[in-house]
């Protein structure tokens, strides 16, 4: 088989995973425009989010007639990504924020892939170090300090997120237990909401609705939906476009010049996610 069968075969897959990749994407905008602009706070902005595409899924699911499916693992891991992430940006900018959590993640999906004994082929690894080299030379930094307290919430979120993407391999109905893990992840993030008091104005609570009704909520419905297709690894690849995406959506959408290092950055990722996905000759 030629790379060009290969790839028209997987066309379809290609497809549904670059639509989450924009969705992934598109959240990051929206959540970088309510933080940066004081329009919501951290605790705030999660508990609306996780709220309102609870809402979402949870009437989705109830009109086809589904029950939730409740997985600890999959809430737990959901709650530590949501707020993880939205309480690390009151620190950090938004590369160093980026390049951590997609390192994270990148890390923490090919342990899991080493873990479930997954074959991990040589162009794979071929294809994450490019991928990967294109998102530092993208957002490495200056002159940064030491990410401290942001750093390390990044973090959390970025193990949150591996381990809820590992956790959606084996999905059956990936809308039930998507609506589930939201459901699930509500209250503690109400808690948090409460804990740290902030604010939301009317334009945030929009934002926040739009993340997680759309964004959030039917983008991870249709993640956990391409996830078995994928494994862990090219999965794990794949979302290094994200932080290239949210760049173009900042140009698009936030009047965020481009750059030669865009790019060039841009290039090297989509390259390095294109040599991962592929297949051999056969």
């Amino acid at each position: 088989m030629t790379q060009a069968a290969a790839i028209s075969r997987l066309w379809p897959l290609i497809s549904l995973t670059t639509l989450t990749m924009i969705a992934f994407a598109a959240n990051s905008v929206l959540n970088r425009v309510a933080l940066d602009g004081d329009l919501a706070g951290p605790g705030a902005f999660a508990a609306v989010r996780v709220a309102s595409g609870a809402v979402v899924l949870g009437a989705l699911t109830v009109a086809r007639g589904g029950k939730l499916i409740l997985s600890p693992i999959g809430a737990g891991s959901l709650t530590l990504y949501v707020l993880g992430f939205s309480f690390a940006y009151i620190t950090l900018d938004a590369g160093t924020g980026a390049l951590i959590l997609f390192g994270g993640v990148q890390v923490t999906m090919f342990a899991g892939a080493l873990i479930l004994k997954e074959r991990i082929p040589p162009r794979r690894w071929a294809g994450a170090a490019i991928a990967m080299g294109g998102l530092v030379w993208l957002l490495w930094p200056g002159q940064a300090a030491s990410p401290g307290l942001g750093g390390l919430l990044m973090m959390i979120a970025a193990l949150g997120w591996g381990v809820y993407s590992l956790a959606g391999r084996g999905a059956v109905d990936p809308l039930n237990l998507t609506a589930a893990n939201f459901v699930w992840t509500v209250p503690f993030a109400l808690i948090a909401w409460a804990l740290v008091q902030d604010g939301m104005t009317g334009p945030g609570l929009v934002l926040a609705i739009l993340s997680g009704a759309v964004t959030s909520g039917l983008g991870y419905a249709l993640w956990y939906r391409v996830l078995p297709q994928l494994g862990p690894s090219r999965a794990a690849v794949a979302q290094l476009t994200v932080p290239v995406l949210a760049a173009a959506g900042g140009f698009l959408f936030l009047s965020e010049d481009p750059s030669a290092r865009l790019v060039i950055a841009g290039a090297l990722v989509l390259g390095g996610v294109l040599l991962s996905v592929g297949e051999r000759r056969s």
